[in-house]
């Protein structure tokens, strides 16, 4: 009897354009793993050994085709220089420049590229996936999570609240230097043996065809990076808080990448989806709103997620970010067996 492809050689015919057999369920589940080690999650995103000994113990109850290594959105900004605080392990940092310039421009002291990516805490990052690579018998993929350029020159430009954001609000001193910082944090972990890179792209501004273009030549480095090393790159789009985001031009666009769409969006056009051409399959995210065990009124958002795979056949199943830190465990076992069963 043939066996099946395990989820890395999936991940490989992947790279070729192959639709496999079954979606690879590739879930983001990174921070719960500090609640796993009943530690706050500053301590954790700082201890390799207990970021190690968490995926090691989600991973055999979630039975997932990957483990997210390291997913951190503000890793990059604290590599470049910022101080991040954190008021409580549910609520994003905030962001302090030693040398904070205007609104829309670029901090004085910011370490170059090549020198981010070996501060703060990617070295961290680093030695979670080697530890994680010399695991015997490991099938599963590796995945490792960068911020993607619009968001880091948002982030670093202080525009990240900026609500009627527009592509020429980013200067191009700030993209240019984003983008480096995101092939160069994609290389370290690369070399590491990260196997899938995951681009998240959180902010995104309004966009035109031309702003399009220069989103896509932002993100080619990194994605050349990535096929060079035979990995597996995946553009993330959670869709929010931007509600402008022109789905549309999204799918038109030709990346060389997997696109990533939450599942309502792809739901919904479906036409756009099947007329994408000349990139690899697509990957569907699913709502974190089905991961939490108080759910809204009506019907439960997990209930959705069989019906969407099926109808949508996407070659990879994911989150729409990162499961909380709140998230019960139970639950998500729960979740998690049922999505099992629909891919």
């Amino acid at each position: 009897m043939e066996q099946s492809p395990t989820p890395r050689q999936m991940a490989k015919g992947l790279l070729s354009g192959i639709v496999p057999s079954r979606p690879l369920f590739l879930p983001i589940v990174f921070s719960l793993g500090a609640k796993v080690e009943n530690v706050p999650l500053g301590t954790f995103l700082g201890n390799p050994t207990k970021i190690s000994s968490a995926l090691r113990q989600m991973r055999t109850h979630l039975r997932s085709d990957g483990v997210a290594c390291y997913f951190d959105p503000y890793l990059e900004v604290e590599a470049l220089g910022a101080t991040l605080q954190r008021i409580t392990d549910d609520q994003a940092p905030t962001i302090h420049w030693p040398r904070p310039a205007p609104l829309g421009e670029l901090p004085a002291g910011l370490h170059v590229p090549e020198e981010a990516a070996k501060k703060g805490r990617v070295p961290v990052a680093v030695e979670v996936i080697r530890r994680m690579k010399a695991l015997p018998n490991r099938d599963f993929l590796l995945m490792a999570g960068v911020t993607g350029p619009l968001t880091l020159a948002t982030r670093i430009t202080r525009l990240e609240h900026k609500e009627t954001l527009r592509s020429e609000d980013l200067s191009d001193a700030a993209q240019e230097l984003a983008a480096s910082v995101v092939t160069q944090m994609a290389s370290a972990f690369l070399e590491a043996g990260a196997e899938m890179i995951i681009v998240q792209e959180e902010i995104v501004p309004a966009l035109s065809v031309e702003s399009c273009d220069i989103w896509a030549n932002l993100l080619a480095p990194t994605i050349n990076v990535v096929r060079f090393y035979e990995a597996l790159p995946l553009l993330h789009l959670p869709g929010a808080p931007r509600p402008q985001l022109d789905w549309d031009l999204v799918f038109r666009q030709h990346w060389d990448c997997v696109k990533c769409a939450p599942a309502e969006v792809m739901a919904l056009r479906q036409r756009e989806v099947a007329r994408a051409t000349g990139d690899l399959p697509l990957c569907m995210a699913l709502p974190l709103e089905a991961f939490r065990t108080e759910q809204a009124r009506g019907k439960p958002a997990f209930l959705d997620i069989p019906t969407w795979i099926s109808d949508l056949r996407p070659g990879i199943v994911t989150t729409v970010g990162d499961v909380p830190i709140t998230t019960d465990m139970k639950h998500l076992i729960k979740v998690f067996e049922g999505v099992r069963r629909a891919v």
